[in-house]
């Protein structure tokens, strides 16, 4: 498809859009063939992910010789190629659940240096929606890690340990992107910090509430 025209006008960084979508890309693809586990080099698996992202990438770019306004690019493959590798390596030291926490907050601070425009002012919307459902995706995958921490050092996070330890990593993620923001000269709006802490605490206390929850069911049972 052509390149919608609000996206040409935030000056979007194509090459930095091209390495966060193949990432997330090749993490939903291995973590589908590989049942949640890390990366095995020795195995023909993650060398089959890998040439089905190069395929694609290659797909990518060709196809775009037949789209209006847009071009075969080969420092975009580049960038598709940098992001698949880039995943891979990653997924060699981490399993499913800590590597989709570190997939998705490099996919916030990714997504605050892509425009060189503000995006909160011209895809007000969008940039919302992104922060809400990001900062709630990485809420869950940080107490899913926070669980398994848990069971392997035989700790017992209840309560208020609980409650403080599964809050605090999000909010000092949403301070962080904050603070970098304002360094690095870009934008990450008072709107957003505001969107992003309602959506952690709303992942934290839903959670919680489905464990007391469990707990009451399984003392009547």
């Amino acid at each position: 498809m052509p390149v919608p025209r609000v996206v040409l006008e935030s000056d979007v960084a194509d090459k930095n859009v091209h390495f966060l979508a193949y990432l997330i890309l090749v993490f939903l693809l291995w973590f589908t063939v590989s049942d949640g586990k890390k990366v095995n080099w020795r195995r023909a698996s993650p060398w089959w992910v890998f040439l089905t992202m190069v395929a694609y990438g290659i797909l990518d770019e060709w196809l775009q010789l037949y789209a209006v306004g847009r071009s075969c690019n080969a420092w975009d493959f580049l960038a598709d190629l940098t992001g698949t590798l880039a995943g891979l390596g990653l997924f060699s030291a981490l399993a499913f659940w800590p590597a989709g926490l570190v997939v998705t907050a490099i996919m916030i601070f990714g997504f605050t240096s892509v425009s060189r425009a503000n995006l909160a002012d011209t895809l007000p919307a969008t940039s919302a929606a992104f922060v809400l459902s990001a900062f709630a995706i990485l809420t869950a995958f940080w107490v899913q890690c926070l669980r398994l921490f848990g069971q392997r050092n035989h700790l017992r996070l209840n309560g208020v340990r609980w409650l403080t330890a599964a809050l605090s990593a999000p909010l000092a993620l949403v301070l962080t992107a904050r603070l970098s923001s304002v360094i690095l000269n870009k934008d990450f709006p008072v709107r957003d910090v505001i969107i992003s802490t309602g959506a952690i605490i709303a992942v934290v206390v839903t959670i919680g509430l489905a464990g007391l929850f469990r707990k009451v069911e399984d003392r009547r049972a």
